[in-house]
């Protein structure tokens, strides 16, 4: 019979793997306290929450939740790391810090449902954020209306500037 809080800690895996967009399994072997420390307060600070399970019961929780292709991924040491509202950020921060700290090596991860090897964590780390490709869009949409206006601008200006120079040359005689 299984004990409550292995139970728990299944539910709780499952849950959090449902309900995140981004997911991002590591071995964060090697790595000393402070460092892992600093790491869970930069992911904390972006709404990514950084939590250790056992192999055995994420391997039930995802074998539950049809991600078994994780399973290779679950030896060692593994810390995942979830994200509720942006499917890259995990992925960015863990990629940067990654790239400061030799240790913490990335697994794989899970983004939008789909399963991700380490080198698809990286291609996600690297993509622009959704606010940046937004913002890109908007003004690649904005381009031609702000030329239209520019050129349908530019002959009123011109003929205003001639019929201020007849004007003025009428009042200066």
């Amino acid at each position: 019979m299984a004990r409550p809080e292995k139970v728990a800690a299944v539910t709780e895996v499952k849950e959090k793997l449902v309900e995140a967009k981004g997911s991002v399994l590591t071995d964060y072997r090697g790595l000393k306290v402070h460092e892992l420390s600093e790491l869970r307060r930069n992911l904390r600070v972006s709404g990514v929450e950084y939590r250790v399970y056992k192999n055995t019961l994420t391997k039930i929780a995802i074998k539950d939740i049809g991600l078994e292709g994780l399973s290779p991924f679950l030896e060692g040491p593994t810390a995942i790391a979830f994200s509720a509202d942006d499917p890259t950020i995990a992925a960015k921060l863990l990629h940067e810090f990654s790239k400061k700290h030799d240790s913490l090596k990335l697994k794989a991860g899970v983004v939008d449902g789909e399963i991700v090897d380490a080198a698809g964590i990286k291609a996600v780390a690297i993509l622009p954020s959704r606010e940046e490709l937004l913002t890109k869009l908007v003004g690649t949409l904005q381009a031609p209306i702000s030329n239209l206006v520019y050129m349908l601008n530019g002959p009123l200006s011109s003929f205003a500037a001639v019929l201020n120079r007849i004007n003025e040359s009428k009042q200066s005689q």
